[in-house]
This record gives C-alpha cells, structure tokens and sequence, in this order.
C-alpha cells in the first residue's frame, strides 16, 4: 500500500490578511502522519507560506492522485483562509455558490483562488478502492505572528480567537445581493460528495454557514478544529471517525467555540455512511 499526503498552511499571504495558527497546523499533521500512520518523510509534501501559491497546490495535488491504485491512502491538509464566491462560467452566471480555499496568492480580482470544482476535478481521478482523507480547517481570516510555533506570549487584550473567513470585496458582494434565495448553498463537504466515490472521506472544520477558528490555544496558535483533531487522535488513534468527530466536537463546544465539524464518509467498506447530527445524537 503507497502513502502520500499533501499539507498546506498559510500564516503570510501576500494580499490579504495574515493568520496565526497554520503553521502549527501543519507541523501537528505531519507529527500525526508519521507517529500514528506510518508516513517517512518523503511520502509528505509540504506547502506553506510563499510556497502555497495557487499552481504549486494545483500541482501538487496532481501528485498526490498521480499513479494512485487500489489500496493507497491519500491525505491532504488545508490550513488557511477559506470564503464563497457566486459559481460563474465564463461571463454566464450559474445557480449556486462555490466554496474557495485561498492560496498564498489570493486575488479576487484575476481569480488566484482554488474553488470546491477545481478540486474535485483533480480528486475525482482517485480510483476505486484507495483511501482519500481530506482535513480542510478554513474559512477564516485574522492577522498575527507568523514565527512557527515560537510565538511569544500574547499581550493582554490582544485577540486569542479570530475568524478564518475571508469576505469578498464589496463590489463582488453587492453584484449578486437581493439574489440569495435563487442560489444553490453548498459548502466543501456537500460540493465533494456529489463526485465522491468509495473510500473518499472529507473533514470540514465547520457547517457551511459557520466560520473556523484561528485560535490561541495551550499557548501555541492553531486552528481550533485541527488542534482537537490532532489532539485526540494521539490519546486514542484506533478511534473510529464517528467518536472522533464527537470528541471534536464536545472538545470545540467546552472551549466556547460556536463552530460545528463535519465528516462525510461516502462508501467506506461497510457501506456509504453520511454521519449527521442525529446519527450522533441517537449514537
């Protein structure tokens, strides 16, 4: 069985606002990949910063899927700001939004962003049978400090959370006001299952209608949903997805984070399995 993961974090971008907890985002991930999983060093790339810039990710995600068989395990990691977009196709106005992640050289204006199509349209080729984790902790935005994991004590009345999303500029904005009900709402995780197949399983670091925490945490920024992610995958690393999206979750609820994760698993080897908020109720 091959393994390979793709982490990306962005703490400095070049246009817009900065964030604080990526990095160790990603330094946590690549922790977890190589002690919990069995992942060398050379089985994970890594983009972060000035590195992240929209065609290394396209790129690198082509190697990610490139040469994937039956029986791999895929992993890839986005940490960083996150937004929506109304969906165009050329100058035609299509009928629902698109979920953004945004690189290093995020431009609304030429389009330097990497939409929810865009992709699914390099994820899709992973072939039946292999494994395709995909952990995205976005849809914030803030600015901070951007030493990895050095960061010096956080001055009193300095924010310890901040949001990860990153709205459109206004003239974007108002352009599709007033036509909201006419829109399709779709967030990462919904846009991914429509194209999903077996063993495709996606993370969301929040509802579609939420934001993700960029937050200050144990004395250390992260983004809150990956650090309890990280967290209680180390205490308990043979926990199944649905306790560990419950223990997520509580951890994110007793620290006073409003944001709710979400997990798709469509067609695990038991079976195609949407775990919703009533499932877990009921569990």
């Amino acid at each position: 069985m091959a393994r390979k993961a793709l982490l990306v974090g962005i703490n400095d971008y070049e246009k817009v606002n900065n964030l604080r907890g990526c990095i160790n985002d990603v330094l946590d991930m690549h922790f977890s990949l190589r002690s919990l999983f069995g992942f060398k060093t050379k089985e994970i790339r890594v983009l972060t910063d000035s590195r992240a810039t929209k065609a290394n990710i396209l790129s690198r995600l082509k190697w990610l899927v490139k040469g994937c068989r039956s029986g791999d395990f895929l992993f890839f990691h986005f940490s960083g700001h996150g937004s929506q977009i109304r969906d165009r196709d050329g100058d035609e106005l299509v009928d629902h939004l698109d979920e953004l992640i945004c690189p290093y050289d995020m431009d609304w204006r030429d389009g330097t962003y990497i939409t929810d199509d865009e992709l699914n349209d390099i994820l899709k080729n992973v072939p039946e049978g292999a494994l395709l984790e995909v952990v995205l902790d976005s849809c914030h935005s803030g600015t901070g400090l951007r030493n990895i994991g050095l960061e010096p004590p956080i001055e009193e009345g300095e924010e310890r959370i901040i949001s990860r999303y990153l709205p459109p500029p206004t003239d974007l904005f108002l352009r599709f006001s007033g036509e909201e009900d006419e829109l399709e709402y779709r967030g990462f995780v919904e846009g991914a299952r429509k194209r999903a197949r077996k063993h495709h399983i996606l993370w969301a670091g929040c509802r579609s209608d939420q934001t993700s925490a960029d937050a200050y945490i144990n004395g250390r920024f992260h983004g809150a949903f990956t650090y309890y992610f990280n967290k209680h995958l180390r205490r308990t690393p043979r926990v199944s997805r649905r306790r560990l999206l419950q223990k997520v979750r509580a951890s994110l609820r007793h620290g006073h984070f409003t944001q709710v994760p979400q997990l798709e698993v469509d067609a695990t080897r038991r079976g195609r399995c949407v775990i919703t908020d009533e499932e877990l109720e009921q569990s």
